[in-house]
């Protein structure tokens, strides 16, 4: 399940900043029909940090009966509050999601020690398959690789989304314990894979599913050469789509495909004019998003 290319969905919205779940259908469909391996709804690329909990459970709710199984949906539910972090991962898990990402506890940054009591009460309380998920720039603190080490023991606590920007940290996971590893970087994603991760937890495969399942799986293969030349063939997407602060530039990338409106919940705004330029021109060049059905 923790393994391939995993999309972190975007959440369309309506001029009003409803959910579209119209187009939230179009994008699941599209993610399927491309060949994605998963799914997460409400991660931060789902701007779940201005979405209501009784939204989230919309969400991820309609997420799970709309993917009807046919691939792995890995709910976003974590929380600085542990409360609601585990009120969200119980929802989840009662919907029937395989699994549950959650950041790490944010802006009141707790110790090593509060990491792992947060976490192994989620998971000993709801059972349900977790994936951690390390994001220093966003959390302003790091999951260790020793408290990594130590939040593996807990038998349900099976994979981490690493996004630290550093395949050092991802090498002394994996030399202290066996937890899946899964890049956060789409850019890292392969260096990653070379020192053990499976797969991304990707913010391009909204964009460009397709070739981001079909790099992770070439390298499966052994396909070295090839998982290559779709990564430097990818990698002006990969940084076109932090030009601006993530989602924007997602958002913006969808809305020229056609497949929901570049509308942002406050205090995110859409993309602005010249780095919304340099993305289109990455967009029309690619030539993997030629196939991608846009």
């Amino acid at each position: 399940m923790f393994r391939g290319s995993i999309v972190a969905l975007a959440t369309p919205f309506k001029p009003n900043f409803d959910i579209d779940f119209e187009a939230y259908a179009r994008l699941i469909e599209f993610q399927i029909d491309q060949g994605t391996d998963g799914i997460v709804p409400c991660g931060c690329t789902g701007e779940a940090a201005t979405l209501a909990h009784a939204e989230q459970e919309q969400i991820i709710k309609y997420c799970i009966e709309k993917v009807a199984g046919r691939v792995p949906v890995i709910a976003g539910t974590g929380s600085n509050n542990t409360k609601e972090a585990l009120s969200l991962t119980k929802f989840a898990k009662d919907v029937g999601a395989d699994g549950a990402l959650l950041i790490t506890p944010y802006y009141n940054k707790p110790t090593p020690a509060g990491q792992i009591a947060h976490y192994k009460l989620i998971a000993e309380e709801t059972g349900i398959p977790i994936m951690l998920y390390n994001v220093p720039s966003r959390t302003g603190t790091n999951i260790l690789p020793e408290t990594v080490a130590e939040m593996a023991k807990v038998p349900n606590i099976v994979a981490i989304k690493e996004a630290a920007g550093s395949v050092d940290q991802v090498s002394a996971i994996k030399s202290l314990c066996d937890i899946t590893v899964l890049s956060g970087d789409d850019s890292l994603t392969l260096p990653m894979m070379a020192v053990g991760a499976t797969g991304v937890v990707s913010v391009a495969a909204n964009v460009a599913p397709g070739p981001i399942a079909q790099m992770c799986a070439e390298f499966d293969k052994g396909n070295l050469a090839e998982a290559q030349r779709l990564h430097y063939e990818l990698l002006p997407l990969f940084k076109a789509l932090f030009l601006e602060t993530n989602p924007i530039p997602v958002k913006a990338a969808l809305a020229k495909m056609g497949l929901c409106q570049n509308i942002l919940r406050l205090p995110l705004t859409p993309m602005r004019e010249e780095p919304f330029a340099k993305l289109v021109k990455v967009l029309d060049e690619l030539p993997a998003l030629q196939t991608a059905g846009r």
